[in-house]
Formats: C-alpha cells, structure tokens, sequence
C-alpha cells in the first residue's frame, strides 16, 4: 500500500507534535528561536509555514524569516566561479547579519528591534532596510540552508531538519522553475556537491533537535527521537 494512502494525516500529526513540543520549551520573557533546515527543494518554506500556522493557533506570537533575505550579492556569491560547490556552500549568504540583525536582538531580554531581509536575490539589489520592534513575539521560526552551520547553530533553541534524497528535491526545484529535473546535471553540481559538503561538515542530522522524512510531503514523519 502507498504509504500515503495508509498515513494521510501524518504530515498534520507531525506538525502538531512539532508544534506541541515547542510551546511546552517557550521561557517566560524569551524568544524561542527555531530553525527549519534541508536541502533546497526540500520543503523548508511550506514546513516553516504551517508549523507556524500551528503554533499560532495555540494562541503563540510567531515571527516567521528566511535566510533567503540575507543573501551576499553575485560579488562575493561567485567569487570562486559560478559552478563551484565551495563557493555555495561557503558564499552564499551574510551570516554575520543574520545573526547582528535578528538573531541575537531576539535572544535579548528588553525591547527587540530586528531587521528580517537585506537583500533581494530575485533582483540582485540590496532592499531597503526595514526596523520592526517585535516585544510581543514569543517563537522566531527561520528556515533556510545552511542553519547547522557553525555561524549560527549556537543560537538555536530547537532546529529541524528535512531529510530528503536529492533526487526529491532537485526535482522539485525543476518543477519550479529552477534548475534541470536530473539531479546529476552538470548545472546542478554546484548545488548538489555543495550541499553535500555541508553535510558532511556541519552534520546537521546529529545537530538538528528532529530530523522529518519529507519525501513524500504528506507523509512527513520523525525519523528519530528529538536529540536535545
């Protein structure tokens, strides 16, 4: 049997566990920070937003992100060549304004001013600057590539993980409009060994509080149980 014909409300009962889990680890006067990491093409988006959408329906303040707003321009993003894995991995974005910018204001006690997005990679133009006092958000949830990096894994309360074969995910990013559908393409290897780099360098599967089979999206499911 398709095991999404056997599980259709998996995906929902994982996300209200999820959902569940963090409201029971908020601290009075404390911003819970949590991060959604995978692959790109791994569904961190869509999982972030109704993971969000969960836990506001429990009545929690959530302030939703992207580490897609923090993006270096094309300068520093390729400046070890447009095919090179290392550069992705290692260029891609502004880690330390993530972390001056929204991170560590919502890891502060007192009056939280934070900065979501600088930058805009659909245009290759920096945005303006948008200040935004936050007080009564009680749950940051961030998604993006990258999160278990070294730069930014110290801040995280909790984290996931989207575990996903590459054949999945670059699939799904063709289906978006990015990239070639084979995931061995030679247009693809930038991405692919790149991310595989930081696999085995950050091993986000030990680092993550879960890890979610996101596969087959509604059957998303724990793979282990949570770490931390």
């Amino acid at each position: 049997m398709d095991p999404v014909e056997s599980c259709p409300d998996r995906r929902s009962r994982t996300l209200g566990h999820l959902a569940a889990a963090i409201s029971e680890a908020r601290r009075p006067g404390q911003v819970l920070l949590v991060a959604v990491d995978g692959v790109d093409g791994a569904g961190k988006t869509v999982f972030a937003n109704e993971l969000a959408e969960g836990l506001e329906r429990r009545g929690i303040a959530v302030l939703r992100a992207s580490v897609d707003g923090f993006h270096h321009p094309p300068a520093i993003r390729y400046q070890r060549g447009r095919g090179s894995p290392e550069g992705f991995f290692l260029d891609s974005y502004d880690y330390g304004a993530v972390r001056r910018l929204l991170l560590e204001p919502l890891a502060r006690s007192g009056e939280r001013r934070v900065v979501r997005r600088i930058y805009d990679v659909h245009v290759e133009e920096p945005v303006e600057v948008v200040v935004e006092s936050v007080g009564e958000v009680e749950v940051l949830v961030f998604d993006g590539i990258f999160l278990h990096r070294s730069e930014l894994r110290d801040l995280w309360d909790v984290s996931v993980f989207l575990e996903v074969d590459f054949e999945v995910s670059i699939l799904r990013g063709a289906g978006r409009g990015y990239g070639d559908p084979d995931f061995t393409a030679p247009s693809n290897r930038r991405y692919v060994e790149g991310q595989k780099l930081y696999l085995a360098t950050c091993r986000p599967h030990e680092r993550a509080t879960w890890v979610i089979d996101n596969n087959i999206l509604a059957d998303a499911h724990l793979t282990d149980l949570p770490r931390n």
